[in-house]
């Protein structure tokens, strides 16, 4: 048995690993537990500030040396502190792959934990729901109003839909799906789309998921 605490951003993560992560795990032996970051006394979500994350990490990391901690933050609108994100190096042009992987980097570097595994979704967590457009149908009364969405679907991959304050992947939801609820539909169209599918379309997604499953052989490979 081995035990995963996952650091999430908001109720949408958290119902997401519950929903189609737990179950899926635990058939291996993997028990993964969402913790929602606190941002104050008596509140809870968001990655508003890098200062107030890291203790958070650095708390589950050694309360629980046995364990596994890991983190599913967006990509998209982290803090100027985040390690990493002021640095001449951060490929700001590159694609959602290549910077999420080099802020993964750093933040592992920052945090300096043996059993921490650092994550964070290219560019944000609606990047997945661009998997399957299809699934977004059941909830629109006019499928053309989709069009925008599936057109940024054939033009790339979804983790490289870009991270503008107009065009990232939740903005583009909200504007051709005005109803669009994050924390209503985004966990849902999830599980319709399948973890499969999700994982095939979303290579750095893939890789987190590669990394927590080698836990179950008692290995921990770097991402």
């Amino acid at each position: 048995m081995s035990r995963v605490y996952l650091l999430v951003e908001g109720q949408t993560e958290e119902a997401f690993v519950n929903e189609l992560l737990v179950p899926y795990y635990a058939s291996m032996g993997l028990y993964l537990t969402p913790i929602i970051v606190s941002t104050s006394p008596g509140h809870k979500g968001g990655v508003v500030r890098y200062a107030k994350i890291r203790p958070q990490i650095e708390r589950l990391c050694k309360q629980d040396p046995a364990a596994r901690v890991s983190t599913l933050f967006d990509l998209y609108a982290l803090p100027a502190d985040f390690p990493g994100k002021s640095s001449p190096a951060y490929p700001a042009t590159g694609s959602g792959r290549r910077k999420a992987e080099f802020l993964e980097e750093q933040l592992a570097k920052d945090v300096a934990q043996h059993n921490f595994i650092p994550n964070l979704l290219a560019h944000e967590f609606e990047a997945l729901l661009f998997t399957d457009i299809g699934a977004f149908e059941v909830w629109t009364d006019d499928d053309r109003s989709l069009d925008p969405l599936r057109a940024a679907r054939r033009s790339c991959a979804p983790e490289d839909i870009n991270d503008g304050p107009n065009t990232a992947p939740s903005k583009r939801i909200l504007a051709a799906m005005p109803a669009y609820q994050k924390t209503v539909h985004g966990p849902l169209i999830a599980c319709d789309i399948g973890l499969d599918a999700i994982r095939t379309a979303c290579p750095h997604f893939n890789n987190w998921l590669a990394a927590i499953e080698d836990l179950a052989q008692g290995e921990l490979h770097p991402l």
